[in-house]
Order: structure tokens, then C-alpha cells, then sequence
């Protein structure tokens, strides 16, 4: 059986060069392929002769003949494909996902109708991807800037404790393990206390903050526990936190390799996918690449 690859998203412009290296990277941790796609979108207000040409010839792309020139002879290059389409980029960049291990794209792309990896194309390819979406901002370094690992590299993921998604936990501590780097649960709970009350009804017991934490911390290491097992040479510490889980998880990107959210499952009253307010919120301020880890599968 094939190793899926490692899919790049590139447009020419800085932001997906950086992406473009991220990935290189990301498939040489895992013995994978690398994968550089350039999506081409026209514009409905194109001129009428353009649009009679039809889509260039994959073949003939100079976003992607500048790539190749840039990996030429790279020694770290694993075995690279180079892949044009055409179509609209939202849609497109979300289907890549299916034959894809990992999805890795730039924060934002050259703008104008040529080409636009970010805003929301990038947002509906981090919601609808199948397979997990890594977008790297522009704040993580220059495009040829080394690429973070080591002892002192730290993976930061967003835990739940009130129903941790697996899928998420799983890569976090891969990914950690790949960089031998260690991971941070970041367990944000709900504070100030604020119970809701019916008329008439006396008010609940003073809740003691700390006794909160400490219950938050416990119910974190407890989901933790397996995949220490799993993974036992990655130092894992849960941090309970206060207040917004978004507000602690762009906090700690600020010195973090990489931060770990997850993406809501579906259910009946919302079949459609959902990205979250949280992991909406992480991916337009975190200052680290964001992978978005789907939800696994329900089990039978």
C-alpha cells in the first residue's frame, strides 16, 4: 500500500513558499511524498478570449516551474509531484484532502482572482478537508527559516475536558513524537462560575476556583494517560487553564512550534461541518502554524 502524501498548496506568493516548506519538512518526517499543487481560478468577469482559451495547460504553469526551481537539488527533498488544476479554490482545495495524509497551505495567498489560498478559501479547506489541514501564518518566520524541532520545540493542543476528540490528542503527540519536541494540553474551563437560576430559586454554594482547576487538571490527565502510553518518550503536561480557550491557545503560540485544535463533529441538528469558534479563532490570530485535525470516525 502507497503512502499518501504530504499536499503543499502553493500560488507564488511568500505566504505559500512558507507553507511549501513547512511541508517539505512535514514529508520528510514521515517517509512520505510531497505533493505541490497550484489551484488556477478565473474570474466570471474574465475577457471573453480568455475564457474561450479554456484553463492553460497543466504542463505550462510558471508558479510551479518556479517551485521546481526552488527544490532543485535539495537534498532533503523527498520524491516531489507537481500537480495544476483548475477550478473554483474553495472547492478544489478541500477535495485534496481525500488522497492526501496532510493539507498544508499559506495564511494568505497573492490575492486578486489569480489565486487566493487564505480568507476563505483556506477556511473552507480547514472545514471540509478530509484529512488534517496545517496553515502556516505569515509570523512564523522568514521563507528559508529553519524549521522548529528538538528538545526544546513544544506542541500545544487544545483539550476538551468535557469530550476530548481522539483524532486530535493522536496527532498532537505524533506530531511531538516526529519532533521530538513535548506536548502541552492546554484544559480551559468556564470562569467566573455564572449558574443559571429560576425565579425564587436560592443561590448555589460559593464555588471555589481552585477545587474547579484541580478537578480540570485531574480529568485532563486522565485523558492524557493512553496516549503517554502510547508515546512514552514525549513529556506531556496538561495546563488548566481560566476563561477562553481561544485566548490561552493563541497565547501559547507565541513560542509554540505548533498548536493542535480540533474541528466540531457533525450531528443531527447541524449535518453540516462545522469549524468551531475556537478553532475559528486560533487559525486568524495564532502566531505558529494550526493543524486542524477532523474528528475520527464514530465507532460502531
Amino acid at each position: 500500500m502507497s503512502t499518501l502524501p504530504v499536499i503543499a498548496a502553493v500560488d507564488g506568493s511568500d505566504d505559500s513558499l512558507r507553507a511549501l516548506e513547512w511541508a517539505l519538512d512535514a514529508a520528510r518526517r514521515r517517509s512520505a511524498p510531497l505533493r505541490v499543487v497550484h489551484v488556477r481560478q478565473y474570474a466570471h468577469w474574465a475577457q471573453p478570449e480568455v475564457l474561450a482559451a479554456g484553463p492553460a495547460d497543466p504542463q505550462d504553469d510558471p508558479v510551479l516551474d518556479r517551485v521546481r526551481t526552488r527544490l532543485e537539488g535539495r537534498a532533503d527533498r523527498p520524491d516531489t509531484e507537481y500537480l495544476g488544476l483548475d477550478g473554483a479554490v474553495s472547492a478544489v482545495l478541500p477535495e485534496l484532502g481525500a488522497s492526501a495524509q496532510l493539507l498544508v497551505l499559506g495564511s494568505r495567498g497573492r490575492g486578486g482572482f489569480a489565486s487566493l489560498l487564505l480568507g476563505s478559501n483556506g477556511m473552507a479547506a480547514a472545514r471540509d478537508a478530509e484529512c488534517p489541514v496545517v496553515v502556516v501564518p505569515r509570523a512564523a518566520g522568514d521563507v528559508r527559516g529553519e524549521i522548529s524541532g528538538g528538545p526544546r520545540s513544544r506542541v500545544v493542543v487544545g483539550l476538551k475536558v468535557d469530550g476530548p476528540d481522539e483524532a486530535t490528542l493522536e496527532f498532537a503527540f505524533a506530531e511531538a513524537a516526529r519532533r521530538g519536541a513535548r506536548l502541552q494540553a492546554v484544559a480551559a474551563y468556564p470562569w467566573p462560575a455564572q449558574p443559571w437560576m429560576m425565579p425564587g430559586e436560592m443561590p448555589p454554594p460559593v464555588v471555589d476556583q481552585d477545587v474547579i482547576e484541580d478537578e480540570a487538571r485531574v480529568l485532563a490527565e486522565g485523558f492524557l494517560a493512553p496516549y503517554r502510553e502510547r508515546h512514552p518518550d514525549v513529556p506531556a503536561e496538561p495546563l488548566a487553564a481560566a476563561g477562553d480557550a481561544a485566548g490561552h491557545l493563541v497565547a501559547a503560540s507565541l513560542d509554540a512550534d505548533l498548536v493542535v485544535v480540533g474541528r466540531h463533529r457533525r450531528h443531527l441538528l447541524a449535518p453540516a461541518r462545522m469549524m468551531g469558534s475556537v478553532t475559528h479563532a486560533v487559525l486568524l490570530h495564532a502566531a505558529c502554524p494550526v493543524a486542524v485535525v477532523p474528528p475520527a470516525p464514530p465507532k460502531d
